[in-house]
């Protein structure tokens, strides 16, 4: 293990240390009260790096200067990373395991010795590297704990290294990314760049562009209750009527059958009772046209299935949750070029590869700010079988470098 950049392991080994899972049930912001306790670790240590205007505000978004030193600052950039982790397992009591110089094999995480990574061709790219896990009991946190620390990491480098010129660097660490809301709050006029970066993406080289289309959509099926003994003939059962609707989806069209740029629909909660049930589903596609056909084909199956079931109804409402970023940063192609330049710097072969989701920086696009994702060097996101390679980390704190000095060539220019 280098210590090219001597405080990236211990840094990170502590910020999964921090319990920030999200929720998605809360309608505040942060949605954890938790998500402050590493907002706070990281004010203190921006604060004694020497930044500028470091701040948490009352959402839990941290906000933090790395001011220039060159004569000439024509362009702020940003770094974004968030704070949460996923609602869907657990962070508490992060117990990371760091397996050094991985010879090959699957990894049998020893707190749940039934949780193997299995070595696959993502994996075997990393024989020799320092593999880093949890012991299986909860996810590792690198969503976006990496990112998190491979900013905080790159900017210790800069100011130890003033030689290296560089732009006025906006940080922000943003809650709630992972339940869709990490930009709700975030206060762009105060964030003051123009252009981002959100470091959240996972293999390395991976630049990414192109993000899904997504929206929500709650279908509430009402049946008539009665009472079980006396029932015969009156009663409607919205839960079997349910049970019809979801049998019929295609099977087809779900996250475990599709990849690359296929769309899906996925129902992600069902709960209710006789008298009404509700199925809360994600829709996502590539193209918007993509993401209604999806939405009217839902709508038609519910509607089959209540017509089976006389004296049943049903209702849906759609929200949109975000858009593809690519068609904005089209028009932006600079932002794009540079990181794709950076990675190649670093020695890295970029992978422009579309999100099969998607990140603050899609939402920031839309609202203004320019912001594709780069890697982080994290795979198996959201998983007990989340793993990262302290060296896919290292690379991407030099991608982070050197997109700064490319953006200080171009104030230059």
């Amino acid at each position: 293990m280098s210590n090219k950049y001597e405080t990236l392991l211990e840094r990170f080994l502590s910020y999964v240390k921090v319990d920030t899972q999200s929720d998605e049930k809360s309608e505040s912001t942060p949605s954890t009260k938790k998500q402050f306790d590493l907002a706070e670790i990281l004010e203190k240590e921006l604060k004694d790096m020497g930044l500028k205007n470091v701040e948490v505000d009352e959402f839990c978004y941290v906000y933090a200067t790395l001011p220039s030193n060159m004569d000439n600052n024509k362009q702020t950039i940003g770094l974004i990373s968030h704070l949460d982790t996923a609602p869907a397992v657990s962070g508490k009591n992060v117990n990371p395991i760091v397996n050094k110089n991985y010879q090959g094999g699957d990894i049998v995480l020893p707190g749940d010795k039934t949780v193997v990574i299995k070595e696959d061709e993502e994996l075997k790219k990393h024989i020799g590297e320092d593999i880093i896990t949890s012991d299986g009991t909860t996810l590792l946190g690198g969503d976006d704990k990496a990112g998190v620390s491979e900013i905080m990491e790159a900017v210790k480098y800069l100011i130890e290294h003033p030689e290296i010129k560089r732009p006025e660097i906006r940080i922000a660490f943003t809650p709630d990314e992972e339940i869709g809301r990490g930009t709700v709050k975030f206060n762009k006029e105060k964030f003051g760049a123009k252009v981002a970066y959100t470091i959240d993406g996972g293999a390395d080289g991976e630049i990414e562009d192109e993000n899904f289309n997504a929206d929500s959509m709650i279908i509430k099926i009402k049946g008539i209750n009665v009472h079980p003994g006396y029932a015969k003939g009156k009663m409607v059962n919205s839960i079997k009527i349910a049970g019809d609707f979801l049998a019929n989806l295609p099977k087809d069209m779900s996250p475990e059958t599709t990849d690359k740029k296929e769309g899906y629909i996925h129902p992600v909660e069902v709960s209710g009772n006789e008298e009404e049930t509700t199925i809360f589903f994600i829709i996502r596609d590539f193209v918007e046209e993509g993401l209604k056909q999806k939405e009217d084909m839902l709508e038609e199956l519910v509607k089959k299935s209540v017509e089976k079931f006389p004296g049943a109804a049903y209702t849906v409402e759609v929200k949109e949750s975000y858009r593809n970023m690519k068609k904005i940063l089209d028009q932006n192609p600079e932002v794009v070029n540079l990181a794709i330049k950076a990675i190649e710097n670093s020695g890295i072969s970029p992978i422009r590869t579309p999100i099969r989701g998607g990140t603050d920086g899609a939402k920031l696009t839309f609202e203004g700010i320019p912001t594709p994702n780069l890697f982080t060097g994290g795979h198996n996101f959201h998983s007990k079988r989340e793993w990262i390679s302290y060296q896919s980390m290292e690379k991407a704190v030099d991608v982070i470098i050197n997109l700064v000095k490319l953006w200080a060539e171009k104030n230059n220019g």
